[in-house]
């Protein structure tokens, strides 16, 4: 059995959950309250142990910090999980600079599989780690913003705050 411990607090966007297990940060999960966030937590990690984790308090200060005023980069412990083409996908995100984006297309041309836009877009979308894995840099190909798994407002700010850096 897993054990998941995990805290909430506000931020500018709303909510923010974090979630840690004994490999890093398994989740950062953005949101409207508490009960939504905590059910998604549940729903990504139905067989595991939750708890709260007061302990995160200092990690979850840092991915605050970064939602409101970003750096170049957010550096945390993560325990991706996820399948090999979807660590993939989110390395090549992770290397997306602060203040810029990429198309779904330029990511799949950058991990070799330049034929796999869908697939690259499911990716983004399973993504539990807002922020840290940036699948909000990822726009269409004509610039445009598409759907985000926490809301294509919060991806908006996110992007705006990010072009001021």
């Amino acid at each position: 059995m897993r054990n998941i411990r995990y805290i909430i607090g506000p931020c500018t966007l709303g909510s923010v959950l974090l979630a840690g297990s004994d490999g890093g940060v398994c989740a950062i999960l953005l949101g409207d309250d508490s009960e939504t966030l905590t059910g998604e937590l549940h729903d990504r990690f139905p067989t595991a142990t939750l708890s709260h984790g007061p302990e995160l308090e200092g990690l979850l200060s840092k991915v605050v910090g970064f939602i409101e005023a970003p750096e170049t980069s957010l550096d945390l412990p993560l325990d991706l999980g996820g399948t090999p083409f979807q660590r993939r996908v989110w390395q090549a995100l992770r290397r997306i600079p602060c203040g810029t984006t990429a198309s779904y297309r330029e990511i799949a041309a950058r991990i070799g599989s330049p034929h796999s836009l869908r697939a690259v877009a499911r990716a983004c979308a399973a993504n539990s780690l807002a922020v840290a894995i940036p699948c909000h840099r990822v726009v269409r190909s004509n610039g445009d913003l598409s759907g985000y798994r926490w809301g294509v407002e919060r991806k908006r700010t996110l992007l705006q705050r990010e072009a001021q850096v």
